[in-house]
Order: C-alpha cells, then structure tokens, then sequence
C-alpha cells in the first residue's frame, strides 16, 4: 500500500431523483480532490435514490437505469484521476432483481469490481418482503492505491465478512453506510472491524432524510488499523480525509514508541473456528422477526 488521501463525502440526496444526485455527488466529488487532495472518495449507500425508495420492486429496477447510475461518475473519476467507491441500488438480471451494491471505480474511469451486499438488512431482504437479493462474493482488489475490500452498512456488524477480506488481503475496507441505529453502534462496528482485522476503515454514512421519512444522522469515519479514529464527520453534509499511513502497526497506540507485538490475523485459533460455521439464532428472542420465504 502507498501513502494516500481517503475521503468520505457526506451528502443528503433528493429521494429517487438518480439524476439529480448523480449530479451532486458529481459536484461534491470535485469538492473532494479539489480541496481535500482526495485519491479514494467514498460516498454514502445508495446515493443514486436514497435507503428507502417507497417504490415497488419493479418501479425502482426500471429507475435504476445502467448508464445513469453510474456513467457520469466514471466520467468525472477519469477527469480527475482518482478511484471512488460508488454506492447504488443496481439492476440484476431479471426484472425485479435489484441489488445493493457498490462499485470500485479506476481513475482510468474503468468499474475495477462490484461488492453486492451480502448482508442486507431484514427490511430490504427480498426473502423477508424487500427488494434486495443478497449478494455471495466477497473479493479484494488490487489498485495502484492498494488492496481495497468493500462492505455496506449492516454488513459491518458480521466480523467474519471482514475477516474474509482481510484474510484475502485487504489493506482499506470501504463501508458506505445509511445506518440509523445509533452513533454509539455506529462507532463501535466499525472501530472493531479495523482493529480486528487490522485494516483500515473508510465509513461514509448517509445524512438527510429518504422517501421513507428516516433521517440519518452522518458522523462519517475514518479509523486505522489500531482503532484510532483518523477523521470523524457531524450531522450535516461535509467532506473529511485523513492520509493512510502504509506502516500502521509499528506501535501498539498512537502516540507511543512502545512496539506492537501481535497481529490479529496470524495469531487466530484456526481450529476452534470450525465451530462457528453452523446455523444459529440468539438464545433472546428479537422484537419483531420477520417472515422468510
């Protein structure tokens, strides 16, 4: 991994107007090179639309239209020759079939991968009533920056999704975010992930409301491999960056000279892990679950 800038830019969107928010965030990622010196921009989930779309499952596939999602951003990448990760609702296959994804996108302007969240959250799970189809690849890739992981939102709150990345070799894991549980949980998922993995945690978070009427609260991060928040956002629309030191784990905290001794990932217990791959469910119950089909 090189020294670099990361970026987050936090902005509202206008519900379900792609092109209006293609157009800002166009603007905003400017913003970011411009006065930040930002080489990754990270933008928030589903930026095109905004969470929550109020649409049915066929309505918000038509609007998801492959070109206008993505294309100027591509554009604007390439002009400014810096790599961003771009979060939208995308078409699948088949009518219907929608995913919650989030592009890596080169500075030649080139989509380098596409993450589909594999973890979606109860409400936008298909099989419980929603509209996203759950994703099955969880890939790293290789950039001139360096090796880039990507997660979405509530995919931060399973440590072994992570873990899979970091074993693959990710160096920076990307978690563009519309979560609205609390900043306390906010904070803690992605600070755990850096630390257990050892990574670095670039996390955008939506601000403004959606057609759903939530309202989300921001507080973007940017947290090292030893869990020390580098940059950290408020409620309302900004830009942070913080620059990725590419020798994090010399010492045990920032700040001391005192030497790091372990690493995360070659100390684990590989055999006792086993256990952990079987289905399970919480000994409490949940308030609310909801039905799979």
């Amino acid at each position: 991994m090189k020294e670099f800038i990361a970026a987050c830019v936090q902005i509202a969107i206008t519900p379900n107007d792609v092109k209006a928010n293609v157009e800002k965030s166009v603007a905003w990622l400017e913003k970011a090179v411009k006065e930040n010196d930002g080489e990754l921009i990270v933008f928030p989930e589903t930026v095109t639309t905004g969470f929550v779309t109020n649409l049915e499952v066929g309505e918000l596939w038509d609007l998801l239209d492959d070109k206008l999602i993505v294309e100027e951003i591509q554009k604007a990448a390439k002009a400014y020759g810096v790599h961003v990760v771009w979060p939208t609702y995308r078409r699948g296959p088949e009518r219907r079939v929608i995913y919650n994804s989030s592009m890596l996108i080169g500075p030649d302007g080139g989509i380098i991968g596409t993450y589909d969240k594999t973890h979606p959250f109860p409400l936008e799970r298909a099989v419980c009533g929603g509209w996203v189809t759950v994703g099955n690849r969880a890939e790293v890739f290789e950039t001139a920056l360096g090796t880039i992981g990507m997660i979405i939102c509530y995919d931060g709150d399973f440590p072994e999704l992570s873990r899979i990345l970091a074993v693959k070799g990710a160096e920076v894991i990307t978690r563009p975010s519309a979560l609205l549980r609390s900043f306390d949980i906010w904070n803690l998922t992605t600070s755990a992930r850096a630390y257990d993995n050892h990574v670095y945690m670039v996390a955008t978070n939506s601000v403004g409301p959606d057609a759903g009427g939530a309202y989300y609260f921001g507080h973007s991060m940017i947290v090292n491999p030893i869990a020390w928040r580098l940059a950290q956002a408020r409620g309302g629309e900004e830009i942070i960056a913080a620059k990725l030191d590419p020798d994090p784990l010399r010492y045990v905290t920032t700040g001391s000279k005192s030497l790091q001794m372990f690493d995360h990932l070659e100390d684990r217990n590989l055999e006792l892990y086993k256990e952990s791959l079987v289905e399970a469910r919480s000994r409490f119950e949940i308030g609310k679950r909801l039905p799979r089909k």
